[in-house]
């Protein structure tokens, strides 16, 4: 278990923007993430951090401990019962190729999504027509107490880009047990390629970004709707909407501050609101106190 105080997070998320967590905990597997759960305090705020899309901490900071799963919450196998057991900490692309691997249809559409496993079930993540929670079998949870739970989809609400317990708990994500149908492998591996070419044909992924900023309206795109507003390429304070890609905003030379992401975001909405009646709601998550 590494413990590092007023750890900037702009190094952690996909943005390369943001202030500092007080306390982040990089721990080595589950069982120590376990024992460092039963040691914290009943109030602490904690986050949970993958792959760091998704996510921006405002430029004064996260006053509660971070916990970083990639590299650590990072087993990926296939079970006896035919389902594949993964962590939180798995990359989303890893668990695709996983599945294909193992002959498995159904997951392609993971490795379209740039973030980890623990993500994608706290968001129920999805892409191609495809949703996380689609394929869950069952999933383990991890309490304060540093007890772990195992859990069914019936224990949740789910829905666009949302789960969460039905019972207001402590719980986190730590891994789940996901069924795919038996596939073609060598299928699978086309589809993932495809989709991979698809996506990097689209999107701006040279550039610090995280990934979609709004959920699509229903019936409707949100990236239609800020191009619709001509906002593709306007800037603030160095985050700038993509001109590839609507509904993400760059950081192009990584100068940007948490401040002015977040003030591009608000332009967004309140010019499709005024423009076409429609409130978009954010994707991605922001937490912290402002400057």
């Amino acid at each position: 278990m590494e413990i590092r105080s007023n750890e900037p997070m702009a190094k952690h998320v996909t943005w390369r923007a943001g202030g500092a967590v007080a306390c982040a905990c990089f721990p080595q597997d589950l069982a120590d993430l376990a024992a460092f759960m039963g040691t914290l305090r009943h109030d602490e705020p904690v986050l949970m951090v993958g792959l760091g899309s998704n996510l921006l901490i405002r430029d004064g900071g996260f006053d509660g401990t971070a916990i970083f799963t990639h590299g650590a919450l990072d087993k990926l196998q296939l079970e006896p019962d035919g389902t594949i057991y993964a962590e939180a900490g798995v990359p989303s692309p890893k668990l695709a190729r996983f599945a294909a691997q193992h002959d498995r249809a159904g997951a392609e559409f993971l490795a379209g999504i740039p973030g980890t496993l623990g993500g994608a079930l706290a968001l129920n993540a999805g892409c191609h027509g495809g949703e996380t929670w689609s394929f869950v079998e069952r999933v383990q949870m991890l309490n304060r107490q540093g007890e772990l739970i195992v859990r069914t989809p019936a224990d949740f609400a789910i829905g666009y880009r949302h789960a969460g317990l039905k019972a207001s708990t402590d719980e986190i994500f730590v891994a789940a047990w996901l069924r795919f149908p038996a596939g073609d492998g060598a299928t699978a591996r086309a589809r993932i390629k495809e989709l991979l070419e698809k996506r990097s044909a689209t999107q701006p992924l040279q550039l610090p970004n995280a990934g979609s900023v709004f959920r699509n309206p229903p019936g409707d795109y949100a990236a239609r709707l800020i191009e619709a507003a001509g906002l593709k390429g306007v800037a603030e304070g160095g985050a700038r909407v993509s001109e590839k890609h609507a509904n993400f905003i760059v950081n192009p030379d990584g100068k940007a501050t948490a401040a002015a992401i977040e003030s591009l975001i608000g332009r967004i909405q309140v010019a499709v609101r005024e423009q076409f009646g429609v409130e978009l709601v954010r994707e991605v998550r922001i937490l912290g106190v402002k400057n």
